[in-house]
């Protein structure tokens, strides 16, 4: 009988659900709503995964019990959570074993199996994860949209709307990222963002990152000030790491990116690939796309004891 595993990379915008045999080898994928963590919504999250679970198992015809799910999951990086998350995704039956990562892990895994390198990570949140030539790991960033996520989607949001309020006050010039967030939110007034923000989850947060990109490509500094300030903040990450796990940010430094904000046609790719080469001088940008899901099905796998 065919040992199944699913790999499952669960971020604050969709999670994806990776369905492969016993010897790794993919079947189907699917995609569903958010599954990051955050204290009181650990029941959501494991709702949000057990779905794409049954999902996937549904599309493939597969009535069997996963052997294995791995899930890499924003928000798990805080014992208690991770351990909460477990428990309840235990309790839904979802698979044999369950098996709890960060998305950052899982995402390195696929990234980065073997060797050195430095995963950079930019979605609703961001983070670093950097593995060193003598195999020493550090972690940079990833603190939680409260006070940190620097360069994520949820943090170029709330900083974008604290443009439009300081231009309503006169304490910045006129940008047009006022009329086009009034418009994303479907605010009469620039005083309807209040209300707005304070309901905004950081999901919701994230959603205005594409319309700073948007305001960006006409011309408006300000949208393209906080865009650079975006680009900086995640290049720091990458230094940070490259001076602790590489000794030196001239050496030669191989570095992935993924996440929302960091796919192959953002603009914020380009951005921070070209900031690169200043701040991390040795940095070697991989063009290789990194998946999640297929990381935490390599996971999955070496927790069966099977390398792939």
């Amino acid at each position: 009988m065919t040992a199944y595993v699913i790999g499952i990379d669960g971020g604050g915008s969709k999670t994806t659900a990776l369905l492969a045999d016993e010897q790794g080898h993919a079947i189907v994928e699917v995609t569903g709503v958010a599954s990051a963590v955050r204290s009181g919504g650990v029941d959501a999250s494991a709702d949000a995964i057990a779905a794409v679970v049954r999902s996937a198992l549904a599309q493939a015809g597969i009535d069997e019990t996963p052997r294995v799910v791995c899930a890499g999951v924003a928000g798990t990086g805080r014992e208690a959570l991770r351990l909460e998350l477990w428990e309840a995704l235990t309790a839904r039956q979802i698979a044999d074993e369950v098996v709890i990562h960060t998305d950052v892990a899982v995402a390195f895994d696929d990234a980065f199996p073997h060797g050195p390198g430095i995963l950079l990570l930019a979605g609703t949140g961001s983070v670093a994860l950097g593995r060193g030539p003598t195999g020493a790991t550090a972690r940079c960033g990833g603190w939680g949209p409260d006070f940190g996520d620097e360069g994520g989607g949820a943090w170029i949001g709330r900083r974008a709307l604290s443009i439009v309020a300081a231009a309503s006050d006169g304490r910045e010039p006129e940008t047009a990222l006022t009329g086009a967030i009034l418009t994303a939110t479907e605010s009469p007034d620039v005083t309807d963002l209040i209300s707005w923000g304070a309901d905004a989850s950081p999901a919701r947060l994230a959603t205005l990152a594409p319309v700073v990109f948007q305001v960006a490509d006409t011309g408006d500094l300000r949208a393209n000030a906080l865009l650079d300030i975006a680009t900086e903040e995640l290049a720091l990450h990458a230094r940070a790491l490259a001076r602790q796990l590489f000794t030196d940010e001239r050496a030669a430094v191989p570095i992935a990116l993924t996440g929302g904000l960091l796919g192959a046609r953002m603009p914020l790719r380009k951005r921070l690939t070209h900031r690169l080469k200043h701040a991390v001088p040795g940095a070697q940008v991989r063009l290789d796309e990194v998946v999640g899901a297929r990381g935490a099905v390599r996971s999955a796998m070496h927790f069966l004891g099977n390398a792939v």
